[in-house]
């Protein structure tokens, strides 16, 4: 194998190890929002997860994370808003990669 072919394999294995972390560090933070919002809806212990669960699963309904942004919203009515949501979502989406590179 030529370098250029090692350096090419190097950058695909690279690119699939990046896109991988992106997509656990997303469905960690749809989690941690999902834990969020069922508190604010007095859920708790495996009721909190059950529902923490459903928002991931949410995110696999279009591209995008508008569609968790619709399912929490929905479900929290007008305990929280569409930006405040978003919000939320930014801020975890941090917490979520720092913990994940905890893990790894």
């Amino acid at each position: 194998m030529s370098t250029f072919d090692d350096r090419e394999t190097a950058f695909e294995n690279k690119f699939a190890h990046d896109e991988e972390m992106k997509f656990r560090a997303q469905a960690r933070c749809n989690k941690l929002l999902g834990l969020w919002a069922a508190e604010l809806l007095g859920k708790t212990g495996s009721d909190a997860e059950t529902y923490a669960k459903e928002v991931v699963l949410a995110d696999f309904e279009e591209a995008g994370h508008e569609d968790v942004v619709r399912k929490v919203a929905g479900d929290l009515g007008d305990l929280a808003d569409a930006d405040t949501i978003r919000g939320k979502m930014t801020e975890l989406l941090l917490v979520a990669k720092e913990q994940i590179l905890k893990e790894t």
